[in-house]
């Protein structure tokens, strides 16, 4: 049944206009011709090599983004306009869809509705030349829906270079190793068997901190695929970057897919010198990141937006939080557009 669904709703999806992955950087297509140096238009197809990520030059690649709320509680944000905003203005290079899976509304209840918004978000930065994360935002593996909706979503936008898949968010800390690799592959599978090259992210047990265990026994016989860490600095500090480290001295390649300056609980305090800390470890080991998030959660600190900033972008200063200003001016210090 789960399937069937997947397919009605995706059948128009598949018949949209495509790009070649392999078309040229400088070639205006539908993805690209909205934004004359958009990072799909500067690097094209991505992939892996080694621990690093690479474009279709093969030059390296580091990605710095944002990440969208769940869409269980912020769907207002879910749209081209705040994909454009944050390429425009905070000048993202990917943008993560945080989809609900579990929650209520989420997927698993509401699917209609969250593929509706997911979409809009994927259409937006395909149309934008950003690069986007389909992200399963849940701990458990339900890994027959999952399959289901991943094989869609390959099937449906797989052709585009633009595309990461996320299988899981956060694997916690009842879920080992073995078993998560057990769930990748089923889902891996899926994905493949409709898109062949578009990066998989693949999550850790202990809500993506236990990067060691992947280093000491990774999946093996795939391509393109890449291990997600998450980190919030006032909780995770110098002992998981060291863990990264020891995972890329074994060739892992690592994708921060979540991070924030906060405590795990996303408020607490705002650790200035640790955030800074692991911008200095990413940058210097050319890791790829995204911040958390667009919400306007009242008094949480890790989001950016103050309650009740517009659902269309166009936020002025005093609309942003603290965390937004700041990671605002860190996106843009890092920029070349």
């Amino acid at each position: 049944m789960q399937k069937i669904l997947l397919t009605i709703l995706f059948l128009y999806t598949v018949g949209c206009s495509r790009s070649a992955k392999s078309a040229s950087p400088d070639t205006p297509t539908r993805d690209t011709v909205s934004a004359s140096v958009s990072p799909v238009k500067k690097h094209g197809a991505l992939h892996v090599e080694g621990r690093y990520l690479k474009d279709q030059q093969n030059n390296t690649v580091v990605l710095r983004g944002q990440s969208l709320g769940w869409s269980t509680w912020w769907p207002q944000y879910w749209n081209a306009d705040v994909v454009n905003w944050l390429a425009d203005d905070f000048k993202t290079d990917i943008i993560r869809a945080a989809m609900g899976v579990d929650m209520k509304p989420g997927f698993l209840n509401d699917s209609s509705r969250q593929l509706s918004l997911l979409r809009k978000v994927i259409d937006g930065a395909l149309a934008k030349g950003s690069y986007v994360i389909i992200d399963w935002h849940c701990e458990p593996f339900y890994q027959e829906e999952a399959v289901a909706f991943f094989s869609a979503m390959a099937k449906a936008y797989g052709h585009h270079p633009h595309i990461m898949y996320e299988i899981i968010n956060e694997p916690n800390n009842t879920q080992t190793w073995p078993q998560v690799k057990a769930y990748a592959a089923a889902v891996i599978a899926a994905i493949r068997a409709n898109d062949p090259d578009n990066i998989i992210l693949v999550g850790c047990p202990n809500w993506d901190q236990k990067i060691k265990e992947v280093a000491d026994a990774p999946l093996t016989g795939y391509t393109n695929i890449m291990y997600t860490v998450h980190f919030y600095a006032a909780t995770h500090k110098q002992w998981l970057r060291d863990d990264c480290a020891y995972a890329l001295s074994k060739n892992i390649p690592i994708f921060i897919t979540e991070c924030n300056g906060s405590e795990a609980s996303g408020s607490g305090h705002i650790d200035y010198p640790e955030w800074e800390a692991w911008f200095s470890f990413m940058e210097s080991n050319k890791l790829s990141w995204i911040n958390w998030s667009v919400s306007d959660k009242a008094n949480e600190l890790c989001s950016i937006l103050l309650p009740g900033a517009p659902a269309n972008g166009n936020w002025t200063k005093e609309q942003l939080t603290e965390t937004g200003n700041y990671i605002r001016a860190k996106l843009r210090s890092f920029s070349t557009r």
